[in-house]
């Protein structure tokens, strides 16, 4: 069988693999968007990019082999009565599927979201007056230059990132804030979709920010190329502030990416990035990666700030979803956003939730974002006296 369509990276730069919670790619591939029994593939003869195509036509879960034989006249099959054994039916190949220019370069496309490249198309066979006439009948649709749409001008996510990996050229990987979302470090989407290159410098296309360093490692997630966790971390903090990037460091942690062990001995003096993630890992987080909320993150801002430990955030009491908790101490924090408790409904939901709570001796406390923003010293003030004797310091602001 053949391995999934992929798009290989030339150069003798470090490959490898990233499992984290969010999913993982094939080792060995740049991109790789099929399914787990998708069996097409890609290969190049180097020069910067692929030749000699070869790809197999099946769909999921077919084999190129297929095997014959049947029915009930083979040995141990169910036989008509007494007699001699009838001969196994003799195996048979059935004659090979026709490919096309046109079939050929929709199943490349196909199995990266919908984009093609101009070398691509001419592998296929696709002559260049050919695309130019596609091109005017609206089938072929041009994203960046060299690289296309095909059938229709919308593109998934994964075409969008396929697209500016395939105008960046070879070797390419997502990087900085792109690769920081893609790992589900951040979460928004950066305007500029941001690419790590290796080789000569040139200007990238609207839309797109090409980063050129010195050494480039790759890894792969969610079947695209990217630099490693750790790679990313630095080339994120390089642009961001210390606690977006504490954040970051919290969701890799979380995510069991990376460890933070290997994020220290990852810093060095000179590395963009290393001052602010050293700042981030002194004052690391893990609980950040359980808050859900702006909200929450200031709350959480507000225990520190008074040395308090941190409670849990987002955990099931009896069968309700509470946002902050210090069990030994039985205290829940509730924080209310002006959305989702406004309705009738969501007031007597909480009602409800706060009732069950106190029958099972934990004390309720609730704050708004005004509150925990503009008056924190009102809502440490306010904590039970079992959470705040725990608190090292006084609030400062």
């Amino acid at each position: 069988m053949a391995e999934p369509m992929s798009i290989r990276p030339e150069g003798p730069d470090q490959e490898t693999e990233v499992r984290g919670g969010g999913g993982g790619g094939r080792e060995g591939m740049s991109i790789s968007p099929e399914g787990p029994d998708q069996k097409t593939e890609v290969r190049g003869r180097g020069g910067g990019g692929r030749e000699g195509m070869s790809i197999s036509p099946e769909g999921p879960d077919q084999e190129t082999e297929v095997r014959g034989g049947g029915g009930g006249g083979g040995p141990g099959g169910p036989g008509p009565g007494p007699g001699p054994a009838r001969a196994p039916a003799p195996r048979t190949n059935p004659a090979p599927r026709p490919t096309t220019p046109t079939a050929h370069s929709s199943r490349v496309a196909a199995a990266q979201w919908g984009v093609i490249g101009l070398r691509q198309l001419r592998e296929c066979g696709v002559a260049k007056s050919t695309a130019a006439d596609w091109a005017k009948a609206g089938r072929l649709h041009r994203r960046y230059p060299g690289v296309y749409v095909l059938g229709h001008p919308w593109l998934p996510v994964e075409g969008e990132l396929t697209a500016a990996l395939l105008a960046a050229g070879p070797g390419a990987v997502l990087s900085h804030a792109t690769a920081a979302w893609w790992y589900g470090l951040i979460d928004n989407q950066p305007d500029l979709i941001e690419i790590s290159v290796p080789g000569r410098r040139r200007a990238p296309p609207a839309g797109l920010k090409f980063h050129h360093p010195l050494h480039l490692e790759r890894a792969h997630y969610r079947r695209l190329p990217i630099t490693p966790p750790i790679q990313t971390l630095l080339d994120f903090a390089a642009g961001a502030t210390i606690d977006e990037v504490r954040r970051a460091l919290a969701e890799a942690e979380f995510q069991k990416l990376l460890d933070v062990v290997g994020v220290r001995q990852a810093l060095g003096r000179g590395r963009p990035g290393s001052a602010t993630l050293r700042a981030a890992l002194n004052r690391h987080q893990p609980e950040l990666a359980k808050t859900r909320s702006q909200l929450e993150r200031a709350f959480l801002t507000l225990c520190e700030a008074t040395g308090l430990p941190m409670p849990e955030f987002n955990v099931y009491l009896w069968g309700y979803l509470v946002d902050a908790v210090w069990r030994e101490q039985r205290v829940v924090v509730e924080l209310d956003g002006l959305q989702g408790h406004r309705t009738p409904a969501q007031l007597e939901k909480d009602h409800e939730r706060d009732l069950v709570l106190r029958q099972h001796g934990f004390a309720g406390r609730r704050y708004t974002w005004q509150q925990v923003t503009k008056r924190p010293q009102q809502v440490f003030a306010d904590l039970p006296g079992a959470v705040r004797a725990l608190a090292t310091r006084p609030y400062q602001r």
